[in-house]
């Protein structure tokens, strides 16, 4: 099952410009097999997604990109904001209590610096940097493919993930309708529900992949 597992809808995200109904429609327009809406620090009500669900015939799942003070989370499982959770730490003790599951979204963001990789050591000595951010330890995989990213910069989050041993995900992080199709996340297994979805991400039975050759070489204007 292939499954973007990072997007963004208005008003959930401020800054999306796209609607539930587009995202969803456009999604099973691609033939993807679900997808997941990850708000800004935002969460959906279980039965708005449900009625979408119902609404499209399309599998929905709920998560949130929640902002710490070590970058972006993408967390699976949890179903409100609690004060405090712009702390890592904090984010990891709600998300084991539910039962959920977290991912780093697009690690190259504040870690990768064109002007350090121009050397093999710079790049070296910028990829240390990166790898030492406490969120890693504290999350089930990495987004290694983000389609607002640049080859360079999805490359480097490879390598971070293979620097921790970490798997890697892909996901559009669309925030317009032409974001969608560029890289999603296949799973192994049928996911048919969250705790499906919760499951094969903490078991590691998934892979990046990319919909879009054009993607790779993509970048934010």
């Amino acid at each position: 099952m292939i499954i973007d597992i990072h997007t963004h809808t208005y008003p959930g995200s401020d800054d999306s410009f796209l609607t539930p109904e587009q995202l969803v429609a456009e999604a099973k327009r691609l033939g993807l097999d679900g997808v997941c809406i990850t708000e800004h620090d935002g969460f959906w009500a279980a039965e708005d997604i449900d009625r979408l669900s119902r609404t499209f015939d399309f599998p929905i799942f709920p998560g949130c990109e929640v902002t710490t003070e070590d970058g972006h989370l993408l967390v699976y499982g949890l179903r409100k904001y609690i004060f405090g959770m712009h702390r890592s730490s904090f984010v990891k003790r709600l998300v084991d209590e539910a039962g959920g599951a977290i991912v780093v979204a697009h690690p190259y963001r504040r870690t990768f610096r064109p002007e350090e990789s121009a050397t093999p050591e710079g790049y070296d000595r910028m990829l240390d940097r990166a790898c030492r951010n406490d969120a890693f330890s504290l999350s089930d995989a990495v987004e290694v493919l983000n389609g607002r990213g640049s080859e360079r910069e999805n490359e480097f989050s490879h390598r971070i993930a293979d620097r921790l041993g970490m798997q890697g995900t892909g996901a559009s992080d669309a925030h317009r309708l032409g974001d969608l199709g560029t890289f999603a996340t296949e799973f192994e297994r049928p996911v048919r529900t969250l705790d499906d979805f919760i499951s094969e991400l903490r078991a590691g039975r998934f892979r990046s992949v990319v919909l879009d050759r054009a993607a790779v070489s993509h970048a934010l204007p």
